[in-house]
């Protein structure tokens, strides 16, 4: 297993070089952008990022190129651990043909589940996964998954503006984890769960999945509101035969925790930002990787969306967007810092912005591979 300490030279130096919460996609007719269009990338090494689906933010709009909800895998062999799970993910793992797809089982290959933060085009289709993964595989998987992701925030965030402060919903527990989360869907689905394993003899939930907080430090969890994004080094909390894995808090305020995601294989090192600011904690956690697949917003777009002057709840939501999001133009110098060798760009805000406009002003200090992101590319170690 690689180790995560920093080599003395960058892994690219060595070989000689090389939306967001209410972010809705422009609508653009097919015919009118048919030609950003490209056949999906494809890998055939062992290990590689696979992405299906690259769309920010939580609109239903159709983009071009076609992109689905947030969500990502990580491939190492026959298994696959899941990064969020966004809405179409069930299709897109077929579609990448994961697992026994063949036999509609493409979750048979599911080793792990690792969410990001709780937006909800991040998690919108894990109730999907949890509840007819019964019928795609997931009861054929190896072990039980665990399903890794924040923990409760602690505190509601503050109202943004002068605007008085809403009804909160379910007051009994108004900041549920990850853990909770799952516990939730599966109260949800209960009907269904019982009725099944009763009548056809299916396995039931605790006998195949289960939620987990990831355990960050107390020190960092402190204050939600006043200090999100506190200075802290990656903390390791998931290892199997296959990957190692580390995690920080990122940059995404009022959201909290946000988190990235570090993946140490025997084949080299993927990160995954999950949504955030520029942030010197993923930085860290992103020394030397191979691959960094890092999310982005068009602050262009967004200036476009909220035009001056701005009402307080329209400034809260441009506010929203630049800050706890990357410009495009930051995120090379970012990669740079980091001593990446392939930028890989993700969850774009707005989904259907100009491929050109991504690639000129992601390329910008950075003097490695860039790919701009596209539903099923594979990116191989």
């Amino acid at each position: 297993m690689p180790s995560s300490e920093k080599p003395a030279l960058s892994r690219r130096a060595m070989l000689g070089g090389v939306a967001a919460a209410g972010a809705l996609p422009l609508l653009v007719p097919a015919t009118a952008a048919a030609s950003t269009r490209r056949a999906p990338l494809r890998a055939a090494t062992r290990t590689k990022a696979v992405l299906l689906g690259t769309n920010g933010g939580p609109g239903w709009g159709l983009t071009e190129p076609p992109r689905m909800g947030i969500a990502s895998a990580l491939v190492v062999g026959d298994r696959y651990y899941l990064i969020d799970a966004g809405e179409g993910v069930g299709f897109r793992l077929m579609e990448a043909k994961l697992g026994n797809w063949e036999a509609r089982a493409a979750l048979s290959g599911l080793r792990a589940i690792f969410v990001t933060h709780l937006h909800s085009d991040h998690i919108s289709d894990l109730s999907n996964i949890l509840s007819l993964g019964l019928y795609n595989g997931l009861s054929a998987a190896d072990r039980p998954v665990p399903i890794w992701g924040p923990g409760n925030r602690g505190d509601l965030p503050p109202v943004a503006g002068d605007r008085p402060a809403p009804p909160v919903v379910s007051p009994e527990s108004p900041t549920p984890g990850t853990k909770e989360t799952v516990e939730s869907i599966v109260r949800t689905f209960a009907t269904d769960f019982n009725d099944r394993a009763r009548d056809g003899g299916t396995p039931v939930p605790q006998q195949l999945f289960a939620g987990q907080d990831i355990p960050i430090p107390e020190q960092y969890l402190a204050d939600p509101n006043g200090n999100p994004h506190p200075r802290m080094s990656p903390v390791p909390f998931y290892e199997d035969d296959r990957v190692k894995v580390s995690t920080t808090l990122v940059q995404h305020a009022p959201v909290f925790p946000a988190l990235a995601f570090r993946f140490e294989t025997d084949d080299g090192v993927v990160v995954f930002s999950g949504d955030t600011g520029p942030s010197e904690n993923l930085v860290e956690l992103a020394q030397d990787a191979d691959i960094l697949v890092h999310e982005v917003i068009a602050e262009e777009w967004a200036a476009e969306r909220y035009p001056e002057p701005r009402s307080p709840e329209a400034e809260a939501a441009y506010q929203h967007l630049i800050q706890s999001h990357t410009a495009v133009e930051e995120v090379g110098a970012i990669a740079e810092e980091a001593g990446v060798s392939t930028l890989v760009l993700n969850h774009f805000v707005p989904g259907d912005w100009p491929v050109g406009k991504w690639q000129r002003a992601a390329q910008k200090g950075f003097s490695g591979k860039l790919i701009i992101g596209s539903d099923l590319d594979e990116i191989g170690l």
